[in-house]
């Protein structure tokens, strides 16, 4: 693959190698060939600004002439006033049979205007597999691309086999054979999940520029991720990829072009994910309160990120000490609340319970234990009808005729508010959405807050899987409301009274907070 400026237009100038290191991000394009994903031109548009913001060299902003959407992209893209990022524009190399003023590849990647031309070749976008098999041809192509004028030699581990000590070995040795001023770059695929090490390889080898995507999304398993290939750079090699005073923004990065592209963020990723800096061992978090440096490589606010101390049968004291305390309620509750709230999470969880991921039930088993905690609802009862109304029959039985017939399902729920009870019934879409809906009835003229939740995941695990029907189920639940995200859990041998232990939870936690924002603003 080589890069070079369109030269065709009157105001394209040679690009200069001003940095240690230019970041060249591809998202758009190889990081939407991913499985799964797919851009709007808004959508397009929306992560080239974010990019630009962060301070990114170049955004590669997708095939030329390929789509009309594409064609799109290069139109508006030029109406945006960037001010750190280059736009390139990627195609292919001429037809064989046909010179470049009538090769549609060619006039496609020009009528782009894009300052920068990005024409792959096979082989440059398979150099490490042709450098192994024959080094000398592999070299002798570069040149030739050189010398007609090409300003970055990329090289490309297209199928992601070559490890990074083959990556780091094989760019030493090409820099070698290229006259002193080829710029050389990296692009590389995580198939054996050493993308990033494998960058990071060759730019200590002599590779100035560094393809990827923003959370490593790309064709099969992935590009390198750009995230993590900043972090390393700025802060592990003491190299400017980016302006220092913008790495705390990776953070938010991350996550809203998780949300253009419709992925959830993935929580264990370095730097970025909300996990990346949490600690679950009692004795990690008890470590990492006397000294953040014990079991964090960096200050996770240098990158936007923050800690986070979970629970689980593992933790300890200390660890449900610091959430007593971030909660603000180290005065009202001391080392003997803890050690009670520790077993009481042991036996919780012995029984299918998992608070590491449910923070919000994690924080309403804290509450509980305060003297003058009052839930603001109570369940009296409730009862969930689901009901097929399927009437045709075969014989004695029911004939599986192939067809769809509709499935009733309700629930009606008694809830005490106060010295209040209140008795509602409604319809779902199953028997969770209708315990649901007829929670908020049953609540909604004294809480009318919980209108504004929604709830945006559901997922149900079997924990002990050997009981065969008898075991526990574990359901997890995702809410959302004005921009709060939060978890909650239950989990019983019933399907529905963990669903509704969930959805409790979920309705108490929001409440709570409300509560607090209000005391706050007074």
């Amino acid at each position: 693959m080589t890069t070079k400026t369109a030269n065709t237009k009157t105001n394209a100038e040679p690009i200069q190698a001003t940095k240690m290191v230019e970041i060249y991000d591809t998202t758009l394009r190889d990081g939407a060939q991913q499985e799964g994903i797919s851009l709007s031109v808004e959508d397009r548009l929306a992560i080239t600004r974010l990019l630009d913001e962060l301070g990114v060299d170049v955004v590669e902003g997708g095939y030329a002439g390929a789509t009309p959407k594409d064609d799109e992209y290069f139109e508006r893209v030029q109406n945006m006033p960037l001010r750190n990022a280059k736009i390139a524009a990627f195609g292919n190399t001429r037809r064989a049979d046909a010179d470049c003023a009538d090769d549609a590849s060619m006039q496609a990647l020009l009528d782009s205007d894009a300052a920068i031309t990005t024409i792959v070749g096979n082989d440059a976008e398979h150099f490490f597999d042709g450098f192994k098999e024959n080094p000398d041809y592999a070299v002798t192509c570069l040149r030739s691309a050189f010398d007609a004028g090409a300003e970055r030699l990329v090289l490309c581990d297209t199928n992601g086999g070559t490890l990074p000590h083959e990556i780091g070995e094989i760019v030493t040795a090409v820099k070698r054979e290229l006259p002193d001023n080829a710029v050389l770059g990296i692009h590389t695929h995580n198939d054996t999940d050493t993308a990033v090490a494998s960058a990071m390889e060759a730019f200590r080898a002599g590779a100035l520029q560094i393809q990827g995507c923003i959370n490593g999304y790309g064709e099969r398993t992935g590009n390198a991720n750009l995230i993590s290939v900043i972090g390393n750079l700025n802060l592990k090699l003491g190299v400017d990829a980016i302006k220092p005073e913008k790495l705390p923004e990776l953070t938010s990065l991350s996550k809203v072009v998780s949300e253009i592209v419709n992925r959830r963020p993935f929580p264990f990723q370095p730097y970025v994910g909300v996990s990346a800096f949490t600690h679950k061992g009692g004795l990690h978090a008890a470590a990492t309160e006397k000294s953040a440096a014990a079991y964090q490589h960096i200050d996770p606010s240098i990158v936007g990120n923050g800690t986070r101390v979970t629970i689980s049968e593992l933790s300890g004291r200390g660890n449900v000490m610091t959430l007593i305390r971030e909660l603000g309620l180290e005065d009202a509750l001391e080392r003997e609340d803890a050690r009670r709230i520790v077993e009481h999470i042991k036996q919780q969880e012995s029984q299918g319970f998992a608070y590491e991921s449910a923070s919000a039930s994690l924080e309403l088993v804290i509450l509980r234990n305060l003297a003058n905690y009052e839930p603001p609802f109570e369940l009296v009862d409730f009862m969930v009808i689901v009901e097929n109304r399927r009437r045709a029959s075969f014989g004695t039985g029911w004939r599986n005729d192939g067809v769809e017939h509709p499935v009733l399902s309700e629930a009606t729920v008694k809830i005490r508010v106060g010295e209040d009870v209140f008795l509602e019934a409604a319809e779902g879409n199953g028997p969770v959405d209708a315990l649901n809906r007829g929670l908020r009835k049953a609540i909604s003229d004294k809480f009318p807050e919980v209108e504004s939740i929604n709830l945006t995941d559901y997922k149900v695990r079997v924990v002990n899987e050997t009981l065969g029907t008898g075991a526990s189920v574990r359901v997890s639940i995702e809410s959302a409301a004005e921009g709060h995200v939060w978890s909650t859990v239950g989990a019983s041998t019933n399907i529905i009274n963990a669903s509704w232990m969930a959805l409790a939870d979920s309705a108490e936690w929001w409440l709570n907070h409300k509560l607090r924002e209000q005391s706050e603003t007074d």
